[in-house]
């Protein structure tokens, strides 16, 4: 079977341009897909497969929140500019502006999850679904999580670690290589790391403005503006069918993700067997299996 083809365009926000791209078509039967990446600020690369849903006869939307990859960098902008709010605005004006606000469907992975829900819990309209992919429900849960996880690391890697997070060093190699060795057991567990997947660590290294402004400079080490984020106490809000997924190594741990199965009422979680962070690389085939027939559901 061909792929579908792709158009890539920019969508005007705020004197700024949202970068975008569509795979397949979007008159086709099938609700699109718009998915919301991660890090904050880690560019839509490492999501990059999740285009193999659109082979399914839906289009599936990417594209680059603003302060990363080919959407406009701010790197003088400061806390005050880099708000929640802003990326859900900036959704909004995505959705608009490809003319599909009356019927879509939402899949956030990590920090795009936690700002799906954030779209979810407003009750737009045209939203069909929802898939939450190894998101936390509170920052402060995945802080404690996260620790857990930190402890099992060899004593070597952990004495880096805080080492250089005392001194105010992480930018050095060594805590970068010693945060590695965390990445490989609950990130990305395909080693060496898939060259879409580099490509977005690299990009946040070029450009960390948005990364180290909410959330710090490694996954374990929060001290950004969404330190103390939670959706926890507004998820009952959400009315639309949802999917959550996780994988069994996830730095999203179970009791990250279990707020969201909780409070969503008619929730569905499926935990990936051989996945830590990123079950749409680590198990490609069934992450697109198991989403599009969840898409097929509820269009």
């Amino acid at each position: 079977m061909a792929e579908p083809q792709s158009t890539e365009g920019f969508a005007p926000f705020r004197g700024h341009r949202t970068w975008y791209r569509v795979t397949g078509d979007l008159k086709a039967a099938k609700k699109p897909l718009v998915i919301l990446h991660g890090g904050p600020g880690a560019s839509h690369d490492y999501t990059d497969r999740m285009k193999l849903i659109a082979s399914q006869g839906r289009a599936v939307v990417h594209y680059d929140q603003l302060g990363c990859g080919k959407s406009t960098h701010l790197k003088d902008k400061g806390v005050d500019f880099w708000t929640v709010q802003l990326f859900l605005d900036e959704l909004e004006s995505l959705l608009d502006h490809l003319g599909i606000r009356g019927a879509y469907h939402v899949l956030g992975q990590s920090w795009g999850g936690m700002l799906g829900a954030e779209h979810a819990v407003t009750q737009p309209k045209g939203l069909k679904s929802l898939t939450i992919s190894d998101s936390p429900a509170s920052m402060e849960l995945w802080v404690q999580e996260a620790n857990k996880l930190r402890d099992a690391l060899p004593p070597e890697v952990q004495k880096v670690l805080l080492e250089h997070e005392a001194a105010g060093t992480t930018s050095s190699k060594e805590y970068t290589t010693a945060m590695m060795v965390f990445y490989a057991r609950h990130v990305c567990r395909v080693q060496p790391m898939p060259e879409e997947v580099v490509r977005s660590f690299a990009q946040i290294e070029a450009d960390p403005t948005v990364y180290f402004t909410m959330n710090g400079p490694s996954e374990f080490h929060v001290i950004g503006s969404l330190k103390h984020w939670s959706i926890i106490d507004r998820l009952h809000k959400v009315q639309v069918p949802t999917l959550l997924i996780s994988g069994k190594y996830d730095e999203a741990t179970p009791a990250t993700v279990q707020p969201y199965k909780d409070n969503i009422k008619g929730a569905r979680w499926q935990i990936f067997e051989n996945s830590s962070h990123m079950p749409h690389v680590e198990e490609t085939a069934l992450y697109m299996k198991s989403v599009g027939a969840f898409l097929d559901q509820n269009d």
